[in-house]
């Protein structure tokens, strides 16, 4: 049964609400009870999102979908060149 995913603008904010919960004097298994999540979803969370305020957040992000453009781009261009490459070969 898949869970529903949270959005990464709300898991930075679930991660701050863990840090707050933490200063109040919560455990960190009672903070992340709290915010309805794993403590291994938190730790996968934290690792990957942790520090990170929410500009820094939509700048990866457009990072990342620029970043799987430019691969695609990279990869039709190589498999162009292969297929001429193969065609002056005469092997077609």
């Amino acid at each position: 049964m898949a869970g529903k995913r949270d959005k990464p603008e709300e898991i930075v904010l679930k991660l701050r609400q863990v840090e707050v919960l933490q200063g109040q004097g919560s455990s960190i298994a009672d903070a992340v009870r709290q915010i309805g999540v794993t403590q291994q979803t938190y730790y996968r969370w934290r690792k990957e999102y942790g520090g990170m305020s929410r500009d820094q957040l939509k700048r990866l992000k457009q990072l990342e979908t620029e970043n799987t453009r430019l691969r695609r781009a990279v990869s039709d261009l190589t498999l162009d060149k292969m297929i001429l490459a193969e065609a002056a070969r005469g092997n077609f």
